[in-house]
Formats: C-alpha cells, sequence, structure tokens
C-alpha cells in the first residue's frame, strides 16, 4: 500500500507519509515484537544467541538507521521503517503456521479429553442410582453406564454384556463385545445394553490421563537432529554477525579501491535527491561507500535469520507424533521416533504380542481326578496376572470350584509358580516341564510321550506337582492375533530382520512361525527373561534393535533393546520400560510407526537442507556479490520476505507429512 501511494496510484497520501511509517515501526517493535525482541538480546548477552538473536539483530538495525535518517537527514541514510514491520509480519506468520501445526496435535489431545464425560451415576445403598460429578469417584465405587454413555474412568464389568467402541483411544475401528470381568477403559463408548462397572483407576491414574500426558510430553524429549540443529543455530548467528562486519568493512574500506567509480554510474540508479525516499533498494540511494556498507551490513542481518532452522524439526515432529496418535501409536518423546526410523532388526515376544495372550485350556493329562488338578493348580494362580492364571482361575470359577486359601506363594519368572495352599500338604509347583524337572520332581518316560504327540505338540504344557510328584498336565492353546499375519508380512516386505524369542516350548513356537512365515532359525524357545536380555545385547552389536514385549518377564528386554515397543493390552510394566505403545491389541500399528518414522526424518532432513541452501544463496546477494557486475541489491522487505518464505516453506513441509 505504501509503494502505490507513494507512486501516487492510491490517493492516501498518509500511506506515503514517512512519520505515519515511523509511527507503525515504534508501535510494532514496542508491541507484538517486543517479545522476540527481549528474547533475542536477553540470549546475545548471555552468550546463548538463538533465532531470535538475529531477528533482534536485524529488526533494531533496520529501526534505528531509519531513524537516524528521519532525525538527521543529512546522514544520507534510507529510511526504511516498513522493513522492521514487515519482517516481524513474516516472523510471526511463520510462528503462526508452526502453532497451527502444534494445534493440530492439541486437536488430538482436545478429541481425547472430550471423551471424559463430567458426570457419572453412581450406585448407592438400595441399587438406588444417583449422578455425581466423574471428579468425586474413588475406586472400588459401583456405576451404572447406559447405552450411549462413555466411561468416567477406569473400570471392570460387573454384571451385563455389551459392545463397546474403543476407537478413539486404541485405533481399533471395529467395537469390541465385553463380559462381566472384562476391563474397560476410561472414555469407551457403550453401544448397545447397560452395564454395571466397577471404578479400578481415576484422575491420572485412568489410561485416558495417561495417554493425555504421553502426547503432551513427546516435544519434551529433543531427537539429536534438533539438538544438532540448535548447537548450528546458536554458532550461525556469530557467522552471521562475522559476514555482516566484514561485509561492512569490505563495502566501506575494500570496495572503493576496487571500484571507486562504483556510485558514480548511472545505470545502477543510485543517485537520488530524496532524502527520505521510501522503498528504496538497501544502497539505491547510497551516495558513500559507509552508506552502502551499513545498509548492506543490515540487509546480511535481515536476511539471515535462521528461523527456518528453528522450525525445521519441532513442527515435523509435532504433527508426526498427532497423526500416531490418532493411529493408536504412543512416542514416547521426539527422540523415540528418530530411533525408531534407524531399526532394522525387530524382535517379538510371542505369548500376548503376536497371539492375543488368552490362552484357554484344551486338555487335560493327570494321574489323579480332573477338578483336583484344576481346583489346585487355579488356587495357587489366582494372585498370579500371568495369562494362564486367568485361564485357570476361569475356568475353576466356570466348573463353579471352590478354590482353596493360599499360604505361602513364590514366583520364578519365567518358570513357574511354588506355593502351599491350605488342606493340601506339601509344597506345589505349576510350571513348564523343563522348570519342574529342574525343580527335581520326576516325570515318566511314558507322560513325556503323551505330551510331546503331535497332536499335543503345538500347545503349551505346564505340569502340575505336589512333593516333587507329578499330578498331572494342563494343555493350553492360544490364537493368533487377527492382523499378526498381515503385520509380519509389511515388516518383511519393509526388509526388517524378524526373531520371535519365546518361554514357551520348541513345538508351540515353531507351528507359530509357520504360520507367520518365519523360518525356524529365526526363533528361539524355552527362554528365560535373562535369556532374552542377553540375546538382545547379541543383537544390538551390528543392529539397531526393536523389542515388542507385553508381559513383567519382557520389562528387562524391552528396556535394553533401542527401541522397546510395548503392546497396549500388556502390563503396566511393560508399558512403563517401552518407549512406543501400541494402544489396544492391534500390531497394524506397528508398521505404520515405522514408515512413519522413516518419513519423518526425511522431512527433517528436508527442512534442514533446505534452510541451510536458502542462507547459502541469499547471504551473498544480500552482502552485494551481484552489485558491481549487475547492479543487483535487495531491498530490506524482500530479504524479509525471503526470509520469512523459507519459514513459511518447511512449516508448510512439516504439514504435508502424511
Amino acid at each position: 500500500m505504501g509503494h502505490l501511494a507513494e507512486g501516487g496510484y492510491l490517493n492516501l497520501p498518509i500511506l506515503g507519509n514517512i512519520f505515519f511509517h515511523a509511527l507503525l515501526a515504534t508501535i510494532a517493535l514496542f508491541f507484538p515484537g517486543r517479545e522476540i525482541l527481549i528474547k533475542g538480546f536477553k540470549s546475545f548477552l548471555k552468550n546463548q544467541p538463538d533465532m531470535d538473536s538475529l531477528v533482534a539483530l536485524g529488526v533494531t538495525s533496520a529501526y534505528i538507521t531509519s531513524l537516524l535518517s528521519l532525525i538527521f537527514p543529512s546522514t544520507g541514510f534510507p529510511c526504511f521503517f516498513n522493513e522492521p514491520v514487515m519482517l516481524l509480519g513474516f516472523i510471526l506468520i511463520g510462528r503462526f503456521l508452526e502453532e497451527r501445526a502444534k494445534y493440530h496435535t492439541g486437536s488430538s489431545i482436545g478429541e481425547l479429553l472430550d471423551l471424559q464425560p463430567e458426570m457419572a451415576s453412581i450406585f448407592l445403598k438400595g441399587n438406588k442410582v444417583k449422578s455425581v460429578r466423574v471428579n468425586s469417584l474413588k475406586t472400588g465405587d459401583e456405576i451404572q453406564l447406559l447405552a450411549g454413555d462413555r466411561v468416567p474412568a477406569d473400570c471392570i464389568v460387573v454384571e451385563g454384556n455389551s459392545s463397546v467402541d474403543v476407537s478413539h483411544i486404541t485405533g481399533e475401528s471395529k467395537p469390541i463385545n465385553v463380559d462381566s470381568g472384562e476391563h474397560l477403559m476410561n472414555g469407551s463408548l457403550n453401544l448397545n445394553s447397560t452395564l454395571r462397572l466397577k471404578v479400578i483407576k481415576v484422575g491420572d491414574e485412568t489410561s485416558l490421563a495417561k495417554l493425555v500426558n504421553l502426547i503432551e510430553s513427546v516435544q519434551n524429549n529433543k531427537p539429536p537432529i534438533q539438538r544438532i540443529a540448535d548447537q548450528i543455530a546458536g554458532k550461525f548467528t556469530y557467522i552471521v554477525l562475522l559476514m555482516a562486519t566484514s561485509s561492512f568493512f569490505f563495502w566501506w574500506q575494500g570496495a572503493k579501491r576496487i571500484w571507486p567509480d562504483l556510485l558514480l554510474h548511472d545505470h545502477h540508479g543510485l543517485i537520488t535527491s530524496s532524502n527520505h525516499s521510501l522503498h528504496n533498494s538497501l544502497g539505491s540511494n547510497a551516495d558513500n561507500f559507509l552508506s552502502l556498507a551499513i545498509q548492506l551490513s543490515i540487509a546480511v542481518l535481515v536476511i539471515a535469520c535462521p528461523c527456518a532452522l528453528g522450525l525445521a524439526t519441532p513442527t515435523v515432529i509435532t504433527v508426526a507424533s498427532g497423526k500416531a496418535a490418532k493411529k493408536g501409536v504412543l512416542f514416547k518423546g521426539g527422540d523415540k521416533i528418530e530411533m525408531a526410523s534407524k531399526i532394522n532388526h525387530i524382535i517379538f515376544d510371542k505369548t500376548g504380542t503376536l497371539t492375543k495372550g488368552v490362552p484357554f485350556i484344551i486338555d487335560y493329562i493327570n494321574n489323579s481326578n480332573i477338578s483336583d488338578l484344576l481346583k489346585i493348580s487355579a488356587s495357587l494362580e489366582s494372585q498370579s496376572r500371568h495369562p494362564i492364571a486367568s485361564a485357570l482361575v476361569k475356568e475353576a470359577e466356570k466348573q463353579n470350584l471352590n478354590l482353596l486359601p493360599i499360604k505361602k506363594i513364590y514366583t520364578e519368572s519365567g518358570g513357574g509358580i511354588s506355593g502351599e495352599l491350605e488342606s493340601i500338604d506339601g509344597l506345589i509347583n505349576i510350571g513348564s516341564v523343563n522348570w519342574l524337572t529342574g525343580k527335581g520332581v520326576i516325570i515318566d518316560n511314558e507322560a513325556k510321550k503323551i505330551i510331546e504327540t503331535e497332536e499335543n505338540k503345538s500347545y503349551s504344557v505346564i505340569g502340575v506337582s505336589i512333593n516333587n510328584s507329578l499330578i498331572g498336565f494342563i494343555l493350553l492353546g492360544d490364537l493368533l492375533r487377527e492382523d499378526s499375519i498381515s503385520s509380519v508380512q509389511k515388516l518383511k516386505k519393509d526388509n526388517y530382520k524378524l526373531n520371535i524369542l519365546s518361554g514357551d516350548r520348541k513345538e508351540t513356537v515353531v507351528e507359530l512361525a509357520k504360520q507367520l512365515g518365519i523360518k525356524e532359525e529365526e526363533i528361539k524357545w524355552d527362554l528365560l527373561p535373562e535369556m532374552k536380555l542377553n540375546i538382545i545385547k547379541n543383537f544390538k552389536g551390528n543392529n539397531k534393535v526393536a523389542m515388542i514385549g507385553d508381559g513383567i518377564n519382557d520389562a528387562p528386554a524391552l528396556a535394553a533393546s533401542n527401541l522397546g515397543i510395548a503392546v497396549g493390552s500388556g502390563t503396566q510394566i511393560a508399558k512403563a520400560n517401552a518407549d512406543v505403545v501400541l494402544m489396544g491389541d492391534q500390531l497394524s500399528g506397528l508398521p505404520y510407526a515405522l514408515r512413519l518414522s522413516k518419513r519423518t526424518i526425511r522431512k527433517i532432513k528436508q527442512n534442514i537442507l533446505w534452510a541451510f541452501g536458502y542462507n547459502l544463496i541469499a547471504i551473498p546477494i544480500a552482502a552485494g556479490i551481484l552489485f558491481p557486475k549487475y547492479g543487483i541489491l535487495l531491498t530490506p522487505s524482500i530479504a524479509a520476505l525471503l526470509m520469512a518464505t523459507s519459514s513459511i516453506t518447511v512449516v508448510i513441509n512439516a504439514l504435508s507429512l502424511d
């Protein structure tokens, strides 16, 4: 508008008035630009310069030069009050786009927070129902959930059955069927029937609250590539100051010796009779080399602001984490996204990871009454959260067996469980065949032949003994997750090395591997947790290894791997030790997460390359390298526009991540 007014194309003289421009520039610096300038100079004075430091230097130098020209016209300096305004405007536009990128992730969080209902219906004495605020719920309260209501806290179903939509939390598109004893996550939507629920977790302990906290914490952990960019940006400030200073002294002292008649050439159009001509190129009205030196050094400061470098990584990480969260994948920090992009070797646990982890009893091989065998094993396992323990207890409940109280109990991770029960004399051992043998339990050849028949080989087998005397075996089966085969096929197509490490016996693991198309030499069985740990350490020698597990016994392996990935339906300790959590009970998020991480790092590298490439080209032009031969100079407004364009390009590139 100022250009048009000065040229007489707009009948608004005030837009071409130098004092009006001075007023606008002053307002811009002291109000919208005040925070940027203060932060920039503070960082510079602390010897920790950043992008804002260069913005502050460029804007204030242009403003002060223009102010001197206004007050002392005899200096011959140009007035370009509009340029600081434009520079701040472009920077604020770039940051607006950055905030817009963050908003997309924030909207994901907002969508999750919207899943939290404000009110809940709690049961009182006599089964009367009262509506209360959700934040007043306590662990142990029983609530009524009508069709169309969302679960107000983490609960367990006490009564009823229904279909429940968990898509916003786990990414699972199909509703799941729930029955008595099933766990429901905070925010799930009840679709069909009325349920009676018991509250087990409230407030910050609920799965929904932890999900929100995980998403919000993603940007707190900067990936190594971001830390490198930050360090470069700080050092870049000194480089630019050196270049601006060198440019100043060159044009002030050196140029007049090389091109003594440079400012007298008419074809450059540099001589002007107007002291306050607006919108001229930096140097276009310079009548001496000192004025030219000042203007071109200012141009270097203005155009070199590396905002694009500062935006290169965080915007992409923000967009990537938001997209991953919508697919039910939670990265615990930007550094985890970068590590995921480097993974070339993936190790799977079997039970609860590739399989549903909900084993069911297939058959019994026993030396005593079947009911006694189940009653003893279910009683001792009743305090365990292992999937096999759950299967035994559920089967005992179906048969209406009264479980015996536990007197003593000992658990050996990856092996079995020992203990004493009331009404039973002696030490009871429940576990794998090898573990029982190691405990001194005698297993005769006939029993071994039975459990090693072709029919029984593909099942998990646990033995039960009292005082080293075997009383029988229980055969358990497990089902593959619906998407295990397709997920493994996608990973193989992407050229990942795949292994399965399992504590189950050989025949069970081999059978599973056949279904997945994994070779026998790529699987290992009968492993204890410390054995898995050692194998992972060996694999890490020449590879970046990801471990995927779900149980307590997987926690050490998850922590030891380069990237620990936990299945959301697994234990809390597994998720706590993992770097990535796949919410729900689907593996399909794994190939997506790994592909997304590679695309994310590719975008970051593109952004950094663009930011550096832009400065590599723009700074020499701003410094006047094309001026002596071609008469090409940059106005501060064009310099600011180019700088802002670089930042905007980086943000748009980040938003294009798919």
